[in-house]
């Protein structure tokens, strides 16, 4: 695994030992690489949220009703496993 050294603020760092120190983690350093995770992870739905409004204002309008346009939601996300 590659190593890099950084340098972080005074809180960051607390809140870093308090994480280690509660149990929650065994190092500062399993603490950091679950807080990069979790970022990618939302940045990731971030730019999912993004492509799937491209493609919808690529689509143009419609003439569904609001619950048609739930529905079609639903099955796409029951589709997906996301529902």
């Amino acid at each position: 695994m590659p190593r890099q050294t950084i340098t972080i603020s005074e809180p960051n760092h607390a809140w870093l030992q308090a994480r280690v120190d509660s149990g929650e983690f065994k190092t500062q350093t399993e603490a950091v690489n679950d807080a990069l995770r979790r970022a990618r992870e939302i940045e990731n739905g971030v730019e999912e949220i993004r492509a799937r409004l491209i493609r919808a204002e690529q689509r143009g309008f419609t003439d569904m009703t609001p619950d048609q346009i739930l529905e079609q939601s639903k099955k796409e996300l029951r589709k997906n496993g996301d529902l």
